[in-house]
């Protein structure tokens, strides 16, 4: 018997793209599909559409303490034995669920697999590849290249592991990909294309750039002990709202102030190892703020 995949959408005030999501739940051809909306309370066109759907799916609405314990209220109530979540601005793309449910099959020993996925616009148009790599552990040190509405999970993974942290409002589940590579789970990277993430002015990442970079620090710092130069340049790029090649030279040295001093906040100096990252970066910001004049 085929597995039964449990699918969480936390939503809150999504009205203009929540059919969109459940539709491409309920349209995936995989047959074992247990989905529940996990609503903390829309004010909008949300549970209007939630009761159009209430044969095909189990939803409540009630005030939730965010994101990740939406999530988990979700988990806890799953009886699949593979679970994901799906925000209520994402889809999943036709047969994404059959993919993943085979590239665990086919890799018993593994806790989770995630795919390739596209970043989209507000209106649904694809914008570009969502960066994913191969999975390394290390590499989670620098940047979260798995794109989180391709990621299906084994239930008891997540249960070993621990639940998303709730005190996190930005990068739970980056946590959680950290939590479950260090405790020596197996990820697998498949090469379909399994979701799309839609970007628009009213997501956390994009409104609310700054605090979420710097929770990603918090989190790296917690993990790993240190903080790589990458994430600390994308913070304070986030922080000073720069654009790469579009910044005067006050700007300049503020960023590379901020940079300076964001990284040895976080780490006892710059190591040997880390000087020509950051000799490369300084030329490239002299150059630009030089070019821009």
């Amino acid at each position: 018997m085929l597995p039964l995949v449990t699918v969480v959408t936390p939503s809150f005030n999504q009205g203009r793209f929540i059919r969109e999501t459940i539709e491409s739940v309920l349209k995936q051809d995989y047959p074992r599909i247990e989905y529940l909306v996990m609503d903390g309370g829309s004010t909008d066109e949300t549970l209007s559409i939630l009761r159009e759907y209430s044969d095909r799916l189990r939803w409540v609405s009630e005030p939730d303490r965010g994101q990740a314990h939406a999530i988990n209220k979700g988990w806890r109530q799953a009886t699949g034995s593979i679970v994901a979540y799906l925000n209520s601005d994402d889809v999943y793309l036709p047969g994404a669920i059959g993919h993943a449910v085979a590239a665990l099959q086919a890799h018993p020993e593994a806790a989770a697999v995630y795919g390739e996925g596209y970043h989209v616009d507000e209106a649904g148009a694809i914008l570009e590849r969502y960066p994913t790599e191969s999975f390394d552990v290390d590499r989670l040190r620098e940047i979260c290249f798995i794109c989180q509405p391709t990621v299906f999970l084994r239930r008891e993974a997540v249960e070993s592991a621990g639940y998303l942290d709730e005190s996190l409002r930005y990068c739970m589940d980056y946590d959680l990909w950290i939590r479950l590579a260090r405790a020596r789970n197996v990820f697998v990277h498949t090469p379909y294309y399994l979701a799309s993430t839609r970007l628009h002015a009213d997501t956390k990442t994009l409104g609310q750039r700054g605090k979420a970079h710097a929770e990603i620090l918090r989190v790296i710092y917690r993990h790993f002990g240190r903080v790589e130069p990458g994430l600390v340049f994308g913070y304070a790029h986030a922080v000073l709202e720069l654009e790469n090649r579009a910044a005067s030279i006050r700007g300049r040295l503020s960023l590379i102030g901020l940079s300076l001093l964001t990284f040895l906040r976080y780490n006892r100096g710059i190591p040997r190892a880390a000087w020509p990252v950051w000799w490369i970066w300084l030329r490239d910001c002299y150059r630009d703020a030089r070019n821009s004049l």
